[in-house]
């Protein structure tokens, strides 16, 4: 119950159903509602403000917080977001984080790899080009972009490429229903695998910005597809 009071709950808030400012259901009421118990409720509450959604005040109950107070890339909340707005305005969103981060990071690895580092990035590449379905590659091509975060030695670009997971996976979800997804996506990341591999920096940045593209041009591509095709 607890769990499922945490996910309403944020995806009331998420969807705008509860807009920032507004107070949640009062405790006796929610606890009515799901037949729990006071810390149980209150446990679920203290989860909505450690994911930034809610602020709770003395006499005054729990608050729904500013969007621009949520934490935007913890697992749940961006589950949530994903699941309330247009696919097409997540991945853009999202793509100009990774045109933002990801050079910027290649450009870094191929300068602070260590060779543990290389076998790793080279071995999820490895990986790739041996998976044999689109749904196979979804997994190293996760640990490809991971394992060069990783690369940077800089502990809040690894941890920001964690947190970014689960959204990175939707992403290449996405592109990878591009019926030439294999054909096409093996040849930028090798790009980026062999200017790391030669520690050149710029051109991992240019290949890195080089398969960024690529992907929104075919994220593009599979949207506009959709959209013709009656619901």
């Amino acid at each position: 119950m607890h769990a499922r009071i945490v996910q309403d709950l944020g995806i009331e808030i998420v969807s705008g159903r509860l807009a920032p400012g507004a107070r949640l259901p009062a405790e006796p009421t929610l606890c009515e509602q799901y037949g729990v118990s006071r810390p149980v409720l209150r446990e679920a509450t203290r989860v909505l403000v450690a994911k930034g959604l809610v602020i709770s005040k003395p006499r005054v109950g729990s608050i729904v917080r500013p969007r621009d107070d949520w934490h935007m890339l913890d697992p749940d909340v961006l589950f949530w977001t994903l699941s309330n707005i247009p696919e097409g305005d997540f991945f853009r969103s999202l793509l100009t984080v990774r045109r933002i981060i990801e050079p910027a990071a290649a450009a870094l690895a191929a300068t602070a790899a260590t060779e543990e580092d290389l076998g790793r990035i080279s071995a999820a590449y490895d990986r790739m080009e041996c998976a044999p379905t689109a749904s196979a590659l979804l997994d190293p091509d996760l640990e490809f972009h991971r394992a060069i975060m990783a690369a940077t030695h800089n502990d809040m670009l690894a941890y920001i490429g964690n947190m970014m997971s689960l959204a990175l996976s939707e992403s290449i979800k996405l592109t990878s229903r591009h019926p030439d997804t294999h054909a096409l996506s093996l040849p930028r990341h090798k790009a980026i695998l062999t200017a790391i591999l030669n520690r050149d920096a710029l051109a991992a940045r240019q290949a890195s910005l080089v398969q960024l593209e690529h992907a929104r041009a075919d994220a593009d591509t599979i949207l506009e597809v959709g959209s013709r095709q009656p619901h």
